[in-house]
């Protein structure tokens, strides 16, 4: 028996064939392009966040993108994003000509510390992007009342954490703006790249509108230069079947992590492993499961030998990538980032995970400390 990372079967044979007429009814259409679609799923995911306007893009990292030229933050500009996190969380800042300026985390949760947002303010500050890191939400009143006394823009990256919820507010619709990412490995993934961009301004969703199709009010008339951002009509259309699904997905991973934390929590007394903790406030959806360990990479070499899928997210903190050494940022300069990086683990969560293959993936952990 192996257990792999993550294993898409399980929910895609219950509903194969949905997703094959889903994708017919679009074939049949002829229209790929916008079309009732997208703009059908744009009103049933605004419905399920809770969140006035919903427009679908082309990605995870263009809704991040799209929400920093819908704010105008260019050049000149600075934007605090945590430095533990997928690499498009600051690249998308760079992309825009903004500098990204890097924040440690909280070792507990691996959200952006929030103790140190304030001293990284400067005149030139125009945003934070708070990462709601592997299915948990970052502390979001607090970082909406720092944005709120500096007059910043508050992006939230929510692109693990559709469904999660902080304070009983969906992840996405506390800040300016929120972005998602359907990465078919995501708890809500499509066929293929998607993203959506959620906004309860008016203007906003205006100009998002407009950018994701070139600055484009209307065909070939632009008044604002945007860019190709478009969700295609088959990837919608497969996301609304799917997104009937998401809460009992939701439902599985989280039993799965109790699973885990009951059957690990001796491991954790004697010091081996720290297993990942659902702060207060925060609803978790686990689109990972991601473990502190000891001896780490050794631990991920044995699973793997023994057919156990893990992975590393991720292995060097973004303040040490080298295309943002102009940060001029060391190591050991933001010690919880660095110290997540070399010690993380994440095991498979996946819905559909079988018991058995979770008691695999148990006992080898054990096997593997007992030794």
């Amino acid at each position: 028996m192996k257990t792999p990372l993550l294993d898409l079967e399980p929910i895609h044979k219950v509903i194969r064939e949905d997703l094959r007429q889903a994708v017919l009814r679009v074939l049949d259409s002829n229209q790929f392009i916008g079309g009732p679609e997208i703009d059908n799923f744009e009103r049933e995911i605004a419905s399920y966040c809770g969140v006035k306007h919903a427009v679908g893009v082309s990605s995870g990292t263009d809704a991040l993108l799209i929400s920093l030229m819908a704010l105008d933050v260019g050049p000149g500009a600075e934007v605090i994003v945590p430095a533990y996190t997928f690499f498009s969380t600051a690249g998308s800042v760079s992309r825009v000509g903004a500098k990204p300026i890097f924040c440690d985390i909280d070792p507990i949760t691996f959200n952006i510390d929030v103790n140190k947002l304030e001293n990284l303010i400067s005149p030139k500050t125009r945003a934070i992007i708070p990462v709601h890191l592997f299915g948990q939400c970052a502390r979001m009143n607090e970082i909406m009342a720092i944005a709120e006394k500096r007059g910043l823009y508050v992006i939230e990256d929510a692109a693990q954490a559709i469904g999660a919820k902080y304070k009983g507010n969906m992840a996405g619709v506390m800040g300016t703006t929120g972005c998602l990412s359907f990465f078919p490995s995501k708890n809500l993934g499509g066929i293929g790249d998607g993203g959506l961009v959620m906004t309860n301004d008016d203007t906003i969703y205006d100009l998002l509108v407009s950018l994701r199709q070139h600055g484009a009010t209307r065909r070939y008339f632009h008044t604002i230069i945007g860019g190709n951002f478009r969700l295609d009509a088959i990837q919608a259309a497969a996301l609304r079947i799917k997104l009937t699904r998401l809460d009992e997905w939701s439902k599985m991973r989280r039993q799965n992590a109790v699973y885990y934390k009951q059957s690990l929590k001796d491991l954790e007394s004697n010091g081996f492993i720290k297993l990942p903790v659902e702060s207060q406030d925060n609803f978790h959806v686990y689109n990972q499961f991601v473990i502190r360990a000891g001896k780490r990479d050794a631990l991920q070499s044995y699973l793997s030998n023994n057919g156990v899928g893990s992975a590393i997210y991720y292995p060097l903190p973004l303040h040490l990538q080298e295309c943002f050494k102009g940060a001029g940022l060391k190591r050991g300069d933001l010690p919880e980032s660095e110290m997540a990086a070399d010690e993380t683990l994440a095991i498979p969560i996946f819905p559909g995970l079988t018991e058995e293959q979770m008691n695999l993936v148990v006992t080898l952990c054990r096997r593997f400390y007992e030794k």
